[in-house]
């Protein structure tokens, strides 16, 4: 029989957790931020400035920098002139690079079109070559010249540790508790030492409960293509027979608690660009839609794929592995080819869930 479902009460007493929860984003997200070599000079007048941007944007158009803005305040409180706006890229001079400190007006325009341009001496800058897509990327990019940037907050938050609250914390720690229990039932039984729960986060149910059985008649058989497939059997599918584990088990249709289908009024914003959406079949979700998975390790590309499939939400897992799919070896859920995405975090009862190896 299924477990009794995640009862809500009030939260234990934790103010502090030994484990810290890291959000695993794109490479796009991570990198360190690219920056261009360019030719800026002072505004003399800055009455002038729309004429100039409409003026330079004819010459140097920037086409391939549109989170670039042409104009900045001048850093140097002790000079004459109040902003400063980038001429081009040094690159634009006709790939030649020309030394800080030799380069004048004359060298960026036509002959005799340089005199009353309204422009100060030019003087070489950095600029950032890509849009930031997070804030330590913003607050790099801004050191060196303004641009745009549109925040995601949850990502800001989540790269702080500040996504979750205490009470949402004890409820990841309870449910990856289920998966340790699960992952030590399976090493006695001479599995990988693996554990998954899947929980629905809307109503706090588990849905399913499993651990590795890769060494029985099956290898396809990890701790989430287990937990994937109890899914399917708790709404009248599934391929495998799973009555040799009794400690993999599953909640049914009969016994969910009021309606199952997707709450699209509390949903985890994505971290990454997400579709989010799943086919509703007689009122409950594709497989997994909108569920939450807990796995004491990373999963590999095979469980990752198969959780891009059943339209996972968000996966929490604790270790990682050499050949891990969610952020180690590979970034599953941050390919923008797929049909589906999913938030994935890292770090949840680490120290606890490493010592299953041991």
């Amino acid at each position: 029989m299924m477990e009794p479902q995640y009862k809500k009460r009030k939260t234990r007493a934790i103010s502090t957790f030994t484990w810290e929860l890291l959000p695993v984003l794109s490479d796009e997200k991570l990198c360190e931020v690219e920056l261009l070599e360019a030719y800026a000079a002072p505004i003399i007048n800055k009455k002038q400035t729309s004429f100039l941007i409409k003026q330079l944007a004819c010459v140097y158009p920037l086409n391939n920098l549109p989170h670039i803005k042409r104009v900045r305040a001048c850093r140097d409180k002790n000079s004459a002139h109040h902003l400063e706006i980038i001429i081009c890229l040094c690159r634009d001079l006709n790939g030649t690079d020309i030394p800080n400190g030799e380069v004048s007006l004359r060298d960026f325009f036509p002959e005799g079109k340089a005199d009353g341009i309204g422009l100060g001496e030019p003087f070489q800058v950095k600029i950032p070559a890509y849009q930031p897509l997070t804030r330590p990327q913003f607050e790099v990019a801004s050191q060196h010249w303004p641009t745009s940037f549109h925040e995601n907050k949850q990502i800001t938050e989540a790269l702080r540790g500040q996504l979750f609250n205490t009470e949402e914390k004890a409820k990841m720690q309870t449910f990856m508790e289920k998966a340790i229990e699960a992952a030590k039932v399976g090493k006695e039984m001479g599995m990988e030492p693996v554990g998954a729960v899947i929980v629905n986060p809307v109503t706090d149910e588990v849905i399913a409960v499993g651990h590795d059985c890769r060494n029985g008649p099956n290898p396809l058989l990890h701790a989430v293509m287990v937990c994937i497939d109890l899914v399917a059997c708790g709404q009248g599918g599934g391929a495998f027979n799973h009555d040799k584990y009794p400690n993999c088990h599953f909640k049914s249709v009969e016994s969910f608690s009021g309606d199952h289908t997707i709450n699209t009024d509390k949903p985890l914003l994505p971290l990454e660009d997400h579709n989010l959406t799943g086919a509703i079949v007689n009122g409950l979700p594709y497989i997994c839609t909108g569920y939450d998975l807990y796995v004491s390790r990373e999963p590999c590309v095979m469980c990752a794929m198969a959780l891009v499939h059943s339209r996972i939400r968000t996966v929490f897992y604790a270790t990682s592995s050499p050949d891990g799919a969610l952020g180690t070896k590979y970034k599953i859920h941050t390919k923008k080819d797929l049909n589906h995405h999913y938030n994935v975090f890292k770090g949840l009862m680490e120290e606890e869930c490493q010592l299953l190896s041991s």
